[in-house]
């Protein structure tokens, strides 16, 4: 228990010091910016919006449409990257469709689905939906491909109907694969979806920043770009917690 105290307080020094080092700063060298505010201004600026509420309400939304963009992104991903890692046939059929679109920026759909959907939850849930559905495909095709060979035999000797070859025999097999591909879309989801409120989307964490941007509120600005920070820390501990977690459970070596 002290050593890991000990490495905790030692992990802290050098960020301590980057926040005294931008006190000392924003407060002598920048006192008559408006672009800058000591840390902690910010920290202020954090506890009213956490009082108010409008920290909870932008969090929710943010969290949400990155959930829901993830889920579906990836059950369509891993559904086709499945398909196109056993079949060869379709992933000759499918390389240039799927080589042609990945590298399109998820981005450049926002003025198209703003006219499908307009502002609010559809809209960003689609535009992360379509950035997490390409690495889940590229992944799970990469890990149906891996999959032993003498299973799928196996199951094709027992004649399992493709739904049962699915979750009994595919799936298992891919799942410590799965959760790499998982955390990776949980970083993505919430890049996207703070970039899109930015962008467009007048709801949740980017947009706050937005609004705090355009009020002049520079010490605002940096509470939400921290709060944002430490939601990712969150949700990326929490993946990599459930990684551990299903990976024990199935026996897997760590």
């Amino acid at each position: 228990m002290g050593k890991k105290l000990a490495s905790l307080l030692r992990a802290l020094v050098f960020p301590a010091v980057l926040l005294g080092a931008f006190e000392w700063y924003a407060r002598t060298v920048g006192a008559v910016s408006d672009a800058l505010a000591p840390p902690t201004a910010a920290v202020a600026a954090f506890g009213r919006a956490l009082a108010d509420g409008s920290l909870w309400q932008a969090t929710a939304f943010t969290l949400g449409t990155a959930a829901l963009g993830l889920l579906i992104g990836s059950v369509l991903g891993i559904l086709l990257g499945i398909l196109l890692g056993l079949s060869s046939r379709a992933a000759r059929m499918g390389f240039l469709t799927v080589e042609v679109l990945r590298p399109v920026p998820s981005v450049a759909l926002i003025p198209l689905v703003l006219l499908i959907f307009g502002f609010g939850v559809a809209m960003e849930t689609s535009v992360v939906a379509f950035a997490t559905f390409w690495p889940m495909l590229v992944l799970a095709q990469a890990a149906a491909r891996q999959i032993e060979p003498r299973l799928l035999e196996v199951s094709m000797a027992l004649q399992l109907s493709p739904a049962d070859r699915l979750w009994k025999i595919v799936i298992p097999a891919m799942v410590p694969r799965l959760f790499v591909a998982l955390r990776l879309g949980v970083a993505i989801a919430l890049v996207v979806a703070v970039t899109v409120e930015i962008a467009a989307n007048p709801h949740g964490m980017g947009y706050a920043i937005m609004i705090a941007q355009q009020s002049l509120d520079p010490a605002l600005m940096l509470a939400w770009l921290f709060w944002i920070a430490v939601v990712g820390f969150a949700i990326n501990a929490a993946a990599d917690w459930l990684q551990q977690r299903a990976s024990r459970a199935m026996g897997a070596v760590q």
